[in-house]
């Protein structure tokens, strides 16, 4: 499985928030093979844009979005969860983008 997951460039926790999402897809029988963040507010002029609304589609750039998609196909993810929650739409779109089942946390 991978793990995946948007936080502020606020968020200080991100990385306890990872792993507790990792020790719950344990949990569950999960095996994680590869973790992906994305910090909003990180890059040069990124800290202009942490008010704006999430992406809608799939909530990470495009460039981030295709680095887990990379490496799902690589490594044959069949699961990719997500800590944040997920409409309906963007697990679809996420789920054809990375050619696994998408999941949020809150599905565990």
């Amino acid at each position: 499985m991978a793990l995946v997951g948007l936080f502020s460039a606020k968020d200080q926790e991100f990385d306890s928030k990872l792993n507790l999402l990792a020790s719950l897809v344990e949990a569950h029988g999960g095996r994680i093979v590869s973790r992906h963040v994305q910090r909003r507010g990180v890059s040069s002029g990124g800290a202009d844009k942490m008010g704006d609304p999430f992406s809608r589609r799939t909530l990470l750039s495009p460039g981030r979005a295709g680095e887990v998609a990379d490496a799902c196909q690589q490594r044959g993810v069949g699961v990719a969860v997500f800590v944040n929650p997920l409409t309906d739409h963007q697990r679809a779109v996420l789920a054809d983008m990375f050619g696994c089942l998408v999941l949020s946390g809150e599905d565990l």
